[in-house]
């Protein structure tokens, strides 16, 4: 959990982590809270140049403005750290105000430079309730401001305010000495930042304190960063906090973090401050516009939610000790609801999403590449073009033997792509209008056999999958070993010149069209459950297979029960060692789980789901806004891991995290679909496109959609399962206890 990806960003989070380690500590915190000023004191004697020090007031101002010369992800950065370190006092809303002075084009009396350098400090109001009308002397002699606006944060410790103004051409945002209004504290829910409310009495603005190059929604875009930014940090505290209690923490005679309940919260904990993270990230990166205003806005809703649920969930696993005075828990989420608040509500953020979304459309998250070594591009795009040159069986065949199929594969296999050159390579393909063919399931066996196959395996299965020639299908689940894989009975017998299978396998997709299977059987019965396994190759021609359709809740047989009746399996179809086939089986498993996290929405995406909100009568936009959000998010991670991949750092989140999320995102939108649908929904399944002939949402396919995205969060792994697996390898908490003996 970390909004750093490049090595300098991660370094520049650690700088952070110690600075708030010595200026931060809990004490400092307390007794902030306890004063009874948000640690006003404190902040003006000790913080505010400790910051200055450090540099940290002006990461992101420019160099001619006394600041560091980077820019607003620097900022988030260390706004996320100090954030997780509840950081009290007034630096938020300072480099709020420096922000918007700095998108602003500048401001009179080099005032930047001074809350740069920590001689002043600044805030923002985003409250309206100012006036002003022109001052006497014209339009160039500025405005005359009056009026009461508020909350405002720490605005009565600061020394100049930034805030709207609403006058005879509209809303203006103007500069403000904090001697020329009267500051009224107020009480807060956030105990260690103070809050006031500011008045003015016919305050004379002059015109070079009118602030002509910022909007409401460019300041408003700014703080959603920044805001969001501290967002993170305090979801990752609630999410270490509540981890590390869940680890030591015993009740019936177990630690509490074995119980599934309090794993899968801690999980859904770990998963929504990642997708917090991956759209702050965005925001901050993104260039003044409209696209920030997206991204900002997506921002606005999925950080600011993600701390409150991460803090409240905090204090639930925490139980009794979570709900008191003394622990700091509640500190942290009071500090989610006063950002929240002050921020607006986040149904209005959510609305505002869903309708820039529908007007504009979304730019699809992409690494963009500088032009770089133009020879490796050149190379690629003229192999491509002699291969966009032909067609059918023949490209098909082109593709799998240049390794343009899976060009992260190694040679001969695939073109043992570095991450830049598949980027490279994916952007050439697109463009010489070549998409690769998909491989299904054979794409989950190809990795295997490359890792665990003999080399006459290799030279055997892998050309002819690569070109298509045969499907594959995959003979893993069984009516008592679904998502516990392990507990399989299917059984494998040694016979003269191989084995003997013997089971049933269900939920095997494309059987009835497969020409060859991968299989897990148990070659030793007397073995742990997770030894004594071997992984198969079987030839679905064998005598002895026998299938049965499933029909599914949608009326479809796509899945399929298969018999094994002694299927013979010659040595030279076992992949890596007997007994050994788990290890196998796991790199079969965690291709299948990245797969699905990318691809596997039936169709229920982001891009279908404002096409039937454009043509629905009163479509519900702050739940589309909602979904929206998360979808950006889902797609920002996968970006994400691609550019820690590019960068040379550890990706972090797994495919766990982002299948856990992408399945119920694709199931929630299928069901807003259907309920945009009206009562076409109750016609009945069917196909066709997401709005239909007459302009209205395809109530039956919603209806199928509904009921097919039932499968997203059950196939590749169950969200029970792939909650554990987030909780246990990424948090660290105690596995499942093994189950009892029998008898």
């Amino acid at each position: 959990m970390a909004l750093a990806l490049t090595p300098e960003h991660l370094e520049l989070a650690a700088s952070v982590q110690g600075w708030a380690a010595r200026h931060s500590s809990p004490a400092v915190v307390r007794a902030a809270a306890d004063q009874g000023d948000g640690g006003a004191a404190c902040y003006r004697g000790e913080i505010a140049p400790a910051l200055a020090d450090q540099g940290l007031l002006g990461l992101h101002l420019a160099e001619s403005d006394g600041g560091q010369g980077f820019g607003l992800p620097e900022l988030a950065i260390a706004a996320a750290e100090l954030g997780c370190a509840l950081l009290p006092g007034a630096f938020v809303p300072t480099v709020l105000a420096s922000a918007v002075l700095s998108a602003a084009g500048g401001s009179p009396a080099n005032l930047i430079a001074k809350l740069a350098d920590g001689s002043l400090t600044g805030t923002v109001c985003i409250a309206k309730g100012l006036t002003g009308r022109p001052g006497e002397s014209g339009s160039d002699a500025g405005l005359v401001v009056s009026g009461e606006a508020g909350p405002v944060l720490a605005g009565a410790m600061a020394d100049v305010v930034i805030a709207a103004v609403d006058g005879p051409v509209g809303e203006s945002w103007v500069l403000l000495d904090s001697a020329d209004l009267r500051a009224s504290a107020v009480d807060g829910v956030d105990l260690t930042r103070p809050l006031a409310r500011i008045a003015a009495d016919g305050v004379h603005v002059p015109a070079d304190r009118v602030l002509a190059g910022v909007d409401r929604t460019a300041v408003t875009s700014l703080a959603a960063i920044i805001f969001g930014a501290e967002a993170c940090g305090i979801a990752t505290w609630a999410v270490r906090t509540a981890a590390d209690y869940a680890k030591i923490r015993h009740q019936f005679g177990r630690p509490i973090g074995q119980f599934q309940a309090v794993k899968h919260r801690c999980a859904r904990m770990l998963t929504g401050t990642e997708q917090a993270e991956a759209t702050v990230w965005d925001a901050a990166r993104t260039a003044e516009g409209a696209e920030r205003e997206f991204a900002a806005s997506v921002a606005a809703v999925v950080a600011l939610d993600a701390a409150v649920d991460a803090a409240n969930d905090c204090i639930q696993t925490l139980g009794g000790i979570g709900y008191t005075w003394e622990h700091d828990a509640h500190l942290y989420y009071r500090r989610a609801l006063s950002l929240r608040a002050l921020l607006g509500p986040s149904v209005r953020w959510r609305e505002r999403v869903a309708a820039m979304a529908m007007t504009s459309g979304i730019k699809p998250a992409e690494v963009e590449l500088p032009e770089g070594d133009d020879g490796f591009r050149a190379q690629v795009r003229a192999e491509l073009a002699e291969i966009a040159a032909i067609t059918g069986k023949e490209r098909t065949h082109r593709l799998a033997a240049g390794g343009w199929v899976l060009p992260h594969l190694p040679r001969p296999w695939g073109r043992s792509a570095e991450p830049a050159e598949q980027i490279v390579i994916d952007a050439e393909l697109r463009a010489a209008g070549i998409r690769p063919h998909n491989l299904a399931i054979g794409a989950w066996v190809v990795p295997a056999l490359i890792g665990y196959g003999t080399p006459e395996q290799q030279e055997r299965f892998l050309p002819a999958t690569l070109r298509m020639d045969y499907l594959w299908c995959q003979l893993f689940s069984e009516p008592g070993a679904g998502s516990d894989l392990a507990g399989l009975t299917t059984k494998a017998e040694r016979v003269s010149g191989g084995w003997k299978i013997t089971g049933q396998k269900i939920w095997t997709s494309l059987a009835q069209h497969a020409a060859w299977a991968i299989c897990l059987a148990r070659t030793d019965p007397s073995a742990p459950k997770h030894d004594g396994i071997s992984y198969f190759l079987v030839n679905m021609a064998s005598d002895g297979i026998h299938l049965r359709p499933l029909r599914e809740i949608t009326g479809d047989e796509s899945f399929n029960q298969v018999f094994l009746d002694n299927v013979f399996v010659p040595d030279d179809c076992v992949v890596g060692e007997v007994n050994g086939g788990w290890k196998v089986a796991r790199t079969t498993l965690a291709n299948e789980r990245v797969s699905l996290a990318g691809s596997w929405t039936f169709g229920s995406g982001v891009s279908q789901l404002l096409d039937v909100a454009r043509a629905a009568d009163e479509p519900p936009l702050g739940d589309v806004g909602r979904l929206v959000c998360d979808g950006r998010g889902i797609e920002l991670l996968g970006l994400r891991v691609t550019l820690k991949q590019l960068s040379g750092t550890e990706p972090g989140a797994t495919g766990s995290v982002r299948k856990l999320l992408g399945m119920r995102n694709a199931q929630a939108i299928a069901e807003l679909c259907f309920a945009m649908s009206g009562e076409a929904g109750a016609l009945g399944a069917g196909s066709g496109r997401p709005v239909g002939d007459d302009g209205q949402p395809n109530g039956a396919l919603w209806a199928t959609q509904t009921l097919q995205t039932r499968a997203v969060t059950i196939g590749g792994g169950t969200t029970d399962i792939q909650l554990n697996i987030i909780a246990e390898r990424i948090l660290g908490l105690p596995r499942d206890p093994d189950p009892a003996p029998a008898g």
